[in-house]
């Protein structure tokens, strides 16, 4: 059984529809006041149409496989005779005259000349007849989307389930059932190398994954190199918030009806999934809150209201985004605390010497970014934390930047906090993720009151529930929370590694072509980068740019980012900024190349 966001059909769900008993769950070890209906993640299955029976099949081939272990098994369908749309992640034409999927779903059952639903082959029966089994509609509510970059293959078949007699005639048709459901054996091969051995990553069969893609802008196709602001989503995650409206619509945890159940799993899911993403120690160490900027203010508002006095100081450093800034000013502003920047020398990189010469007896935490959003300066992380720790300070890293470029181990880090938003990793707005180690949470109070964060309550006093439900007042985000869960599922299929290596590749593309514009002016060279280009063109204003570039459909930032310090200290008020993610693709490059070149040719 699978426990990430993305999911698959409920243990007790598919032996139903297979005409097994259902079995009792035991009490969920996920949160407070969870029923024991919620302790087997309610999985995602979202909805197709039901004229591509080879699709659905695959989508039963990964629900089996992961329910039962081992090999997955697909119910034997005939694949459609017309060119169909599968609209699924990862899988590539192979055939423009078929699926352009390369197994052959075969029938194992009689076959009625039914031809009602549309794109099935005649040889398709549009009702199994008999009720351990699903119909074609209940087949289409269980496609799920295939990992991204692979392909199935069938490896071999076995017997199922014995079906009963079938059911009467419906509409005059007679369609009897088989004695037994022979099921392809079905495994997933990469399309993709995905280990990056001797291969290539391929972003143009990954680009199918996101349906924004496709769009035009100004008659123009779009080319999206905005990602430092957000990214794009894949058909996953949209899928995945839409059948959560669709099924599982409810308020979690302490629910005794199963759409609470199936809220509840679906929420407290895609919390173990970010754990996984981080590969923190326990899920208990995750807490939703809408983004970076929330969690660094819970953060300042919980932690640093209990523990930063008058006297102490917070270091951050030159390269940090605004909400990196504030809420330290205004912790300290509350407390006395003193305020010190860590400066960046001029290619944009943090002076450790200066960085380590601020640490002091006195030093009460330390804030900064793993990737700087303006520069793309990659920070030396693990050092400063281990130069903070070494003073006793606690630490608090901004992952908004890094989440969607590169690997991230928190405990490998070992800082106290990290904070990241979900939008920036393929995710949805208004969700994010603050990991704690579990002693530092549990060794902070609350940051606001109300629901689902209390055991008990009288008038005369509060017992809270221990982290993470205790810094998740009122009803949380739970939708895109699951959306998140399916992102980051996604990108760890695709692998963080191979992200890392594929837009580094890209990166020095780019790099080598931006100098050929005239007057073009690269804000900040530091030695290790993430995928963010910051220039200026001269005699052009930056919003001047961003919105001519729109011309060409081409979109990126204009103006200082929210991290006007950094900017000033390169003698910038703003900048031009293109940013890329792994579906970007040398095209991109070069066309983002050819309107710059004409922008300048231009009075």
């Amino acid at each position: 059984m699978t426990d990430d966001a993305s999911g698959y059909l409920p243990p007790h769900e598919l032996r139903g529809l297979l005409g097994q008993p259902s079995v009792a769950t035991p009490t969920s070890p996920h949160g407070p006041g969870l029923t024991a209906a919620a302790a087997t993640p309610a999985p995602f299955i979202p909805t197709p149409s039901i004229d591509d029976p080879a699709a659905l099949a695959l989508g039963i081939a990964r629900i089996a496989g992961e329910q039962f272990g081992g090999a997955s098994v697909v119910p034997a369908m005939a694949p459609p005779t017309a060119p169909t749309n599968m609209a699924s992640p990862g899988f590539t034409p192979a055939n423009t005259g078929s699926m352009g999927i390369e197994p052959m779903l075969s029938p194992a059952i009689a076959s009625p000349t039914n031809t009602a639903t549309s794109g099935l082959a005649p040889t398709a029966p549009t009702n199994l007849g008999s009720p351990g089994l699903p119909d074609l509609d209940m087949l289409a509510r269980m496609l799920v989307h295939a990992t991204p970059g692979f392909s199935p293959e069938i490896v071999g078949s076995v017997p199922l389930v014995d079906a009963p007699a079938a059911a009467p005639p419906v509409g005059g048709s007679n369609i009897q059932a088989p004695p037994s459901i022979e099921l392809p054996v079905v495994e997933y091969v990469p399309l993709l190398d995905l280990d990056h051995d001797g291969g290539t990553f391929d972003p143009h069969v990954v680009r199918r994954d996101f349906p924004i893609l496709e769009e035009r802008v100004h008659g123009k196709r779009l080319v999206w190199l905005d990602n430092a602001a957000t990214t794009q989503k894949p058909r996953s995650v949209i899928d995945r918030i839409s059948y959560f409206y669709e099924h599982e619509n409810s308020n979690v945890h302490r629910g005794a009806h199963t759409l609470a159940a199936r809220a509840t799993d679906a929420f407290e899911s895609a919390r173990e999934t970010t754990r996984k993403f981080l590969n923190a120690s326990s899920s208990s160490e995750i807490v939703f809150v809408r983004g970076a900027t929330e969690g660094i203010n819970l953060i300042a508002k919980a932690w640093g209201a209990r523990y930063v006095e008058r006297g102490d100081e917070i270091v951050v450093t030159h390269l940090e985004h605004h909400a990196n800034i504030v809420p330290w000013q205004q912790l300290c502003a509350a407390t006395g605390a003193r305020l010190r920047v860590a400066p960046v020398d001029d290619r944009g990189d943090v002076i450790l010497e200066e960085y380590e010469k601020l640490m002091c007896s006195r030093t009460k935490l330390v804030a900064f970014t793993h990737v700087s959003n303006a520069l793309g300066t990659i920070t030396p992380a693990r050092e400063m934390i281990e130069i903070a720790h070494r003073w006793g300070a606690t630490v608090v890293l901004d992952g908004a930047q890094s989440v969607s470029h590169m690997p991230v181990d928190v405990q490998e880090l070992d800082c106290d906090f990290f904070v990241f938003s979900g939008h920036k990793v393929f995710a949805p707005t208004g969700i994010g993720a603050v990991y704690g180690k579990r002693a530092v949470l549990e060794a902070t109070p609350p940051w606001q009151g109300g629901g689902n964060m209390i055991q008990d309550v009288t008038f005369e006093r509060t017992v809270y529930h221990q982290p993470p439900w205790r810094f998740e007042a009122g009803t949380g985000n739970i939708a895109d929370a699951a959306g998140m869960g399916a992102a980051l599922d996604y990108v760890m299929r695709l692998g963080m590694p191979t992200i890392d290596r594929y837009e580094h590749e890209l990166l020095e593309y780019a790099l080598e072509r931006l100098p050929t514009v005239r007057g073009l002016e690269m804000i900040g060279n530091p030695r290790r980068r993430a995928s963010v280009l910051s220039f200026v063109l001269e005699g052009k204003r930056t919003e001047d740019v961003g919105g001519m570039l729109d011309k060409y459909g081409i979109a990126v930032r204009s103006g200082h980012h929210c991290a006007q310090p950094i900017l000033r200290r390169f003698g910038v008020e703003a900048s031009v900024r293109a940013s890329l993610a792994f579906y970007n693709v040398r095209e991109d490059i070069d066309e983002l190349i050819a309107a710059l070149h004409e922008i300048q040719a231009s009075v």
